[in-house]
């Protein structure tokens, strides 16, 4: 079993123990079995799942940061949410607004749009979760 650890800044989300773990990093999808490989990733905004006793769990996570080591996965996140604390109508408006930002910053460096760009990625993936997706 691992021991899952999701903390923001604001609270500890979720302390559980988990069968598998399955996170959105930035250099892809990574699936945690126990006995994994030490790992520290930055995770990019997506949908974080885990599987206790059969039963799947999904939450949107914000980016951030995981490390692995020892059975144990720490998710250092800006934000995470279920689906069930999730406000479809406010997802929907921050994505429209971060969508309209970028548009409007179409003449600027790439990297000075980065932060449009995960406003957007987080919207969608708490879109995605509200919608049973």
């Amino acid at each position: 079993m691992l021991r899952l650890e999701i903390v923001t800044p604001e609270k500890k989300v979720v302390e559980t123990e988990a069968e598998a773990v399955t996170l959105p990093t930035a250099s892809g999808e990574a699936g945690i079995l126990p006995n994994h490989a030490p790992l520290v990733s930055a995770l990019k905004p997506g949908v974080l799942a885990y599987t206790n006793r059969g039963t799947t769990e999904r939450i949107a996570v914000a980016g951030g940061f995981v490390e692995v080591s020892n059975d144990r996965v720490s998710v250092l996140t800006d934000a995470a949410e279920t689906a069930g604390e999730i406000d479809a109508t406010a997802a929907r408006a921050d994505l429209d607004a971060a969508q309209r930002s970028l548009a409007e910053a179409i003449n600027q460096p790439v990297d000075e749009t980065e932060n449009f760009r995960e406003q957007i990625e987080t919207a969608n993936a708490r879109l995605q979760l509200a919608a049973g997706k």
